[in-house]
């Protein structure tokens, strides 16, 4: 059964330099001050460490203390938390993204297109599969940071409701990130999600945040100010979505391929 009301949020904040303790205290000290029902709280990527390519020092198991932080949290407050960390397994590294329900179900997405420019590539091993989440009757397909610059990857074949992108994107390409993630929900004909995160990492890149919550047209329903921390709130309408698809049909439209 749909859910017609998707209650979701983002928490842009701060990310403590390779320090998953305070990271997790920081998101821990949002949860219990939201004072508003959320459905799932959107987190930036690594967003236990700070974008690090330090990984043989900073990676966790699947049962990991992150994660199974992120299981009782989501059990405490019913609901489900979204973002990527540094992830060990079989003795590779994953910047991962992970999908938690307050069930303690967990499911994962691995980053397809490492950022080359911080030679990522060397340090995480890439995905080769895209993930839908089905949650609340809602479809949800998140994707880590860089992935935006592939719209392929990312095309909506009528698969998703929900497109998320869990960043840690620099300040300097801000305008970048704010057109891209409304070309996304415009040519996807889909709700997009973009949480980022604010201030100066270990590697001396400023980010300015520009999180927002944006509907299908392309319209921001919410957003935070450059460099502010905070939480922006959206709730996502299924009856609205379908109805624009159903007027404006683009999805039956769109070209097939074969992506390898």
């Amino acid at each position: 059964m749909v859910h017609d009301t998707l209650r979701v949020a983002v928490f842009q904040f701060d990310l403590a330099w390779e320090n998953p303790e305070v990271n997790r205290t920081k998101i821990d000290e949002w949860l219990q001050k939201a004072n508003r029902k959320m459905d799932v709280v959107f987190l930036p990527e690594m967003f236990s460490t700070g974008f690090s390519m330090n990984a043989a020092e900073l990676a966790e198991p699947m049962d990991g203390p992150t994660i199974t932080w992120m299981k009782a949290k989501c059990a405490e407050h019913q609901l489900a938390l979204c973002g990527s960390l540094i992830v060990k397994e079989n003795n590779q590294f994953f910047n991962r993204l992970v999908f938690v329900e307050p069930s303690g179900e967990i499911q994962h997405y691995d980053k397809r297109h490492l950022f080359t420019m911080a030679n990522e590539e060397t340090h995480f091993q890439p995905g080769m599969e895209r993930l839908i989440v089905t949650y609340n009757g809602w479809r949800i397909c998140p994707l880590i940071c860089y992935d935006l610059r592939f719209p392929v990857w990312a095309r909506n074949r009528n698969e998703y409701d929900v497109l998320v992108y869990s960043a840690n994107w620099p300040e300097s390409r801000t305008e970048v990130w704010n057109t891209l993630l409304k070309a996304r929900a415009i040519e996807n004909q889909s709700y997009v999600v973009g949480a980022n995160r604010v201030g100066v990492d270990g590697s001396k890149i400023l980010y300015s945040g520009n999180s927002q919550l944006i509907d299908p047209k392309g319209n921001v329903l919410s957003a935070i100010a450059d460099h502010h921390k905070g939480i922006i709130f959206a709730g996502f309408s299924y009856s609205e979505l379908t109805e624009f698809r159903k007027k404006f049909p683009v999805l039956d439209d769109a070209d097939q391929f074969v992506i390898k």
